[in-house]
């Protein structure tokens, strides 16, 4: 349920203590012993807080020696690129991060401005070193949890593709980080902080030029100055606080940074519905203030700390449900990127809105539907075989215009931007076209909800076979498809997934909390929803046993 708080003005009792937050990154010790003080890489790197002994000096220490032994071993022996954002814990764990780099001679470029980087800056900087197929190969670290609460940091790594590492790849850093954390830490390489600054194999890069002056190859900043779109840009206190004015100054833009501050406490958002400070800018409580001046601007946005995700408010719809701005995005873009290849697929994740696969088949294209996880379309937007990939947590990213790769991770700028291209392109609203996509091709409901599950249940959700659902009928529906593997891709999607004519539901279970994520959508209605999210409920809780 929701907190009675949500969407209220973070009060002091609401902020993370961060001289407390600090001394315990480098005080508090993980036992190697307690798996939860492990590290442990999900879909978006290796997250927690200092506090809880799941974000510590030891787990970076460590984490950075795996990364160092696996460059070795995979002859990565170009430039790494270190990006940090605004979280309170992102500092110490970049100067422990150089550290352990330097002792280890990798060669480490970070932000020229000493300032943060967003994700899909650093991204497309290892694309472009490696786009020219000579030369050591570069990879990167982007220190970050992204949209997490304050008290949390994050810890990624992007290999030479550029976009978040694969499962193989952060098993292996896994698992050597743990053995390095059982060792006591004997065998990680590591000098004072003075001399790795110092050391000739660090260098600084300018991440925001390169990023800001490549933008018009992504999108059409022409057409929005020239139909003077005002633009209203909320960094939610992240890397992305300096990007959004330089793009307004270098293309002429009427683009007002609307909250320009950065501060570790991140006070000035309003409380998301838990009633925690959380950055996440799909969220109408945690975007309220933004929400609030929607008739300020012609497009207001909304970025989470590393700026990965993106959130759209418009004067007639508010905070668009990110489902819905996929699903316009896709069919913009389609249709108007004469540049792009014409068999191109669309990609989304299997829990993202089945409006997707409708606009899709509308447009002509084929749909590439994989497991969670944005590192399943790295190889297609690589290859320009995949032009769009995007997944229901409002994280995408798309091709050049001319058809070329612009970033393999999500990029949450360019689909701000977008939304600003779409309206000056077309006249209408993101929130207007998604209306007329409804007409077209029906209105779905969608919902995701957590439900309580212990960690065997967990597992044995995460390994079900399709015959261990037994139920023939969802909702009164003919069940046509039970999925426990991608169809895009066979690979296995780590839950499962009911399919009926107009409603599915997919459950699985979370890396982080003792939960399981149910997501479920209906082109009947709220009330087919309720009945498919109540069916669903019985169908995994008899497959558990």
């Amino acid at each position: 349920m929701n907190s009675p708080r949500a969407g209220q003005p973070a009060g002091p009792s609401d902020l993370v203590d961060v001289p407390k937050l600090v001394t315990a990154y480098f005080e508090v010790h993980p036992d190697p012993g307690e798996a939860a003080q492990r590290v442990s890489f999900g879909t978006s790197g290796h997250r927690g807080s200092a506090f809880t002994a799941t974000f510590n000096e030891d787990h970076i220490a460590a984490t950075t020696q795996a990364i160092c032994d696996y460059r070795v071993g995979h002859a990565i022996g170009g430039p790494l690129y270190l990006g940090v954002d605004t979280h309170a814990l992102s500092e110490p764990a970049q100067v422990t991060a150089l550290e352990v780099l330097a002792a280890n001679g990798v060669r480490v470029l970070r932000d020229a401005r000493d300032g943060y980087t967003p994700t899909p800056a650093l991204s497309r900087a290892i694309l472009v070193h490696n786009a020219f197929g000579q030369g050591p190969r570069a990879d990167g670290i982007v220190v970050t949890p992204s949209h997490n609460p304050p008290s949390d940091g994050g810890f990624k790594y992007n290999p030479p593709d550029g976009g978040p590492a694969g499962t193989d790849i952060t098993r292996w850093i896994q698992d050597r980080a743990n053995a390095l954390l059982a060792a006591g830490l004997a065998g990680v390489g590591r000098i004072p902080y003075a001399r790795a600054i110092t050391a000739d194999t660090v260098g600084r890069f300018d991440f925001l030029h390169q990023y800001v002056s490549a933008l018009d190859q992504a999108v059409d900043l022409d057409a929005i100055k020239a139909a003077g779109v005002r633009i209203g840009a909320d960094p939610l206190g992240g890397a992305s606080v300096a990007y959004w004015g330089a793009i307004g100054e270098r293309y002429g833009l009427d683009l007002t940074v609307v909250n320009p501050a950065v501060d570790p406490t991140f006070r000035f958002m309003t409380l998301d519905w838990d009633g925690k400070i959380r950055m996440d800018c799909s969220s109408p409580s945690a975007m309220a203030g933004l929400i609030a001046r929607q008739h300020d601007f012609t497009i207001a946005t909304g970025n989470d700390t590393d700026a990965v995700r993106h959130g759209i408010v418009t004067p007639d719809g508010g905070l668009l449900n990110p489902n819905h701005y996929l699903a316009v995005a896709i069919d913009y873009l389609y249709g108007h990127r004469t540049g792009w290849p014409a068999a191109a697929t669309v990609g989304k994740t299997l829990v993202s809105s089945s409006m997707i696969d409708r606009v899709t088949e509308g447009l002509g294209r084929r749909l590439l539907e994989v497991p969670v996880g944005f590192k399943w379309f790295v190889p297609g937007l690589l290859d320009g075989s995949v032009a769009f990939g995007g997944e229901e947590s409002a994280g995408a990213s798309f091709l050049q215009r001319n058809g070329s790769v612009w970033t393999t991770d999500k990029d949450g700028i360019i689909l701000a931007l977008l939304a600003s291209e779409i309206t000056a392109v077309t006249g209408r609203s993101p929130s207007e076209l998604y209306r007329g996509l409804t007409a077209r091709y029906g209105d779905p409901a969608y919902a995701r909800i957590d439900t309580a599950a212990t960690r065997e249940q967990k597992a044995a959700l995460g390994q079900l076979s399709p015959d261990q659902v037994t139920a023939d009928r969802l909702a009164g529906e003919k069940i046509t498809a039970v999925l426990t593997a991608a169809p895009g891709n066979g690979a296995p999607i780590g839950g499962i997934k009911v399919v009926a004519e107009s409603g599915w539901f997919a459950a699985r279970p979370s890396g982080t909390e003792d939960v399981y994520k149910l997501y479920a959508e209906s082109f009947r209605g709220p009330g087919q929803l309720a009945a498919i999210q109540d069916e669903a409920r019985t169908i995994v809780a008899a497959a558990l046993g």
